[in-house]
């Protein structure tokens, strides 16, 4: 017979097993219920122009600021927003103007990070156009591809064409996407030109050394010709009640976007390159790289709003748009910087 004490041996470790187990179920349990959960619409993962919001959920910037976040990937800015506005997201990642746009419809949306000094919007003429279209004006009548109709990129491409003397509805805008999308349909021929944003940019270029730039707003240097000032692009914003009433969420958001800032401006584009998404860095990394290189200007180092940017985004959307001009628009309410500044008090790693 097999003694008691031998027959507990393996009830005990069954028992060790089972609490074992409900402890580590506990913590799990308890450590999802700490995290806040929030969505974020953003207008094309692809772009680096957004590379900050996927970043900080490759170094787990969320996680660490006590947030669950679930990126979902949309075509445009435009899709992003109405994903907030229809309520099957919390936040865009996307170009801020939409924030000035909207206003003029009496929508209350509010950027409280800014993580785009620059545009980075470029406005360029598909490989077989080149001797075609040689400057802005010879657009009207073309088809130009935009991310997606109602999007940063189409608000750019109106602005552009009113600037030199167009009509900004002469051109027939079609949604082309952002990444291989939009470089295949300059390509093929399917559209004459296009608003892109890099890595899209800098692949064309890398497969056709004389494409045709009409406009550039990669650098502070041509946004400043450009728009006659600086003019934020990507932010985090949301509706100004979401933002009332997450409080704690919105400044996580916040605390995490400025630490991802500071890890990029504390970094090689190699290794950048190395914590992005293998499907985002694509399989050409010497082209994305490059693209890289190019862009890394472009991200903010405070996260904070410059209110002259705002103001200048407003001036670009009464150029283009009758409604933005004669709303009347305050767009210090379009924005907010308190999220920022609370996060230099905190932490003090704020210029």
């Amino acid at each position: 017979m097999v003694p008691p004490a031998e027959r507990r041996k393996p009830m005990k470790n069954t028992i060790a097993r089972l609490a074992g187990a409900l402890l580590a179920l506990t913590l799990t349990t308890g450590f999802a219920a700490a995290q806040s959960k929030v969505t974020i619409a953003v207008g094309g993962g692809s772009c680096l122009c957004y590379l900050p919001t996927v970043l900080a959920k490759q170094l787990g910037e969320y996680d660490k600021a006590g947030l669950s976040v679930e990126l979902v990937d949309l075509k445009g800015g435009s899709d992003a927003l109405k994903a907030v506005l229809g309520g099957s997201a919390d936040v865009v990642s996307g170009y801020f103007d939409h924030c000035v746009n909207l206003a003029a419809k009496k929508q209350e949306l509010q950027a409280f990070v800014v993580y785009d000094r620059y545009p980075g919007l470029v406005l360029v003429v598909a490989p077989s156009r080149t001797n075609d279209i040689k400057s802005v004006k010879d657009l009207a009548g073309k088809k130009v591809g935009v991310s997606a109709p109602g999007s940063s990129t189409d608000f750019f491409l109106k602005y552009m064409l009113k600037k030199n003397g167009v009509d900004p509805t002469s051109a027939a805008v079609i949604g082309v996407g952002l990444g291989a999308t939009a470089v295949a349909a300059m390509e093929q021929g399917q559209i004459d030109a296009a608003v892109m944003l890099d890595p899209s940019v800098t692949v064309l270029q890398g497969s056709h050394k004389d494409l045709r730039i009409l406009s550039d707003t990669r650098t502070q240097k041509d946004t400043l010709e450009t728009f006659g000032g600086e003019y934020p692009g990507g932010a985090l914003y949301s509706t100004a009640a979401w933002v009332a009433k997450h409080e704690k969420e919105t400044q996580a958001l916040t605390n995490a976007i400025l630490a991802t800032l500071a890890w990029i401006h504390s970094h090689s584009p190699e290794e950048i390159m190395a914590k992005m998404p293998e499907e985002t860095v694509g399989k050409n990394k010497d082209l994305y790289l490059a693209a890289l290189k190019n862009t890394i200007p472009m991200f903010s180092e405070t996260g904070k709003m410059d209110p002259k940017g705002a103001d200048a985004v407003l001036a670009v959307f009464s150029v283009g748009s009758p409604e933005v001009a004669n709303a009347k628009i305050d767009v210090s309410k379009t924005f907010t910087n308190t999220f920022v500044e609370q996060a230099k008090k905190t932490t003090g790693s704020v210029k």
